[in-house]
């Protein structure tokens, strides 16, 4: 294994390290972390579809927190949970004809 190569594993680790255990991100760890581009992150803070926090006006920061909260909006039920929820609709309407 090369230097170039301890070094590229040795920094993922330090960004995975610093993504699980720091409360507050900057820009470049956030997009780490969510695994989307700057640019894209970027994007989105400009439409101000993310909360993130600028308490000097320029640089953006992210509470980790929050972001996984963002992350997970909008589920999608499973096959099952579509089918049970289905069923006791037509339940529901059987019972009230």
């Amino acid at each position: 294994m090369t230097n170039e190569e301890k070094k590229a594993i040795a920094d993922l680790i330090t960004a995975n390290v610093i993504g699980c255990t720091k409360e507050v991100l900057t820009s470049d760890e956030a997009a780490v972390y969510m695994g989307v581009s700057k640019s894209y992150l970027y994007k989105l803070t400009m439409r101000k579809q993310i909360p993130h926090y600028k308490p000097m006006g320029k640089m953006c920061y992210f509470n980790r927190a929050e972001l996984e909260e963002w992350l997970q909006q909008n589920r999608c039920a499973t096959d099952a949970e579509l089918s049970q929820k289905a069923a006791g609709y037509c339940q529901r309407k059987g019972a009230a004809v």
